[in-house]
């Protein structure tokens, strides 16, 4: 009875460890699927394409900064120190600001430290923008324009209204020079009433008027 009893057990143990791989394998497979599952079902029709368009998209998001970058928007605009007399006409308008490279690299040092530098960086690229005629080049700056800043899936999205990005939509289907005049607008306007006034009371400003102010007593 005890001999049957072992090889009854052995019998058991060959059946439970042959069995164990595939189920070991079955609970991986449902583990894998519902780590990437975007729905709540398993089935087949999900089978993950959001994460796949998710990851592709985030690929694209670094090829296009990367790609703008090279375009020539440079991290920082050369440009002369700024005089006394410039920096103190930065304070009389947002226009004269944003009229001079050294203006524009101060203030997107300050839109760094509130995270909206992308603002300044749209506002740049339409410019750079306007200043094309090659059609094919135009066509491939706006794309990378839109996927870098109007994209709801780009970390440097910039902040409008549902108007202008149905008429950015409308443009994109033949794009120009001019394709995001309504959008470099509205952010133009933003920047000016919400950072500029911030801007002018700023560390950044003060410390750069009163070093430039301190040059000017001791020449």
């Amino acid at each position: 009875p005890m001999g049957s009893e072992r090889t009854e057990m052995r019998k058991r143990q060959m059946s439970t460890s042959q069995e164990t791989p595939g189920a070991a394998q079955a609970q991986h497979s449902v583990g894998n699927r519902g780590a990437n599952a975007c729905c709540f079902c398993w089935c087949c029709c999900c089978s993950c394409s959001c994460l796949t368009v998710r990851n592709q998209d985030e690929e694209r998001a670094r090829r296009t900064s990367h790609e703008l970058q090279a375009e020539g928007i440079p991290n920082c605009e050369e440009s002369p120190a700024p005089t006394l007399e410039e920096v103190n006409a930065w304070a009389q308008s947002f226009d004269k600001l944003m009229l001079t490279p050294a203006g524009r690299n101060a203030f997107r040092e300050f839109l760094r430290t509130e995270f909206s530098e992308e603002n300044m960086l749209f506002w740049m690229a339409c410019e750079e923008l306007k200043q094309e005629s090659n059609k094919s080049v135009i066509e491939e700056k706006a794309r990378l324009i839109y996927e870098d800043y109007i994209s709801i899936l780009s970390p440097k999205e910039v902040s409008l209204d549902s108007r202008v990005r149905e008429v950015i939509n409308r443009n994109m289907l033949e794009p120009s020079q001019h394709t995001f005049d309504d959008a470099q607008l509205q952010i133009y306007t933003l920047m000016h009433r919400d950072s500029y006034p911030r801007f002018m009371n700023s560390a950044i400003y003060k410390d750069l008027l009163r070093s430039l102010s301190e040059k000017s007593i001791e020449a």
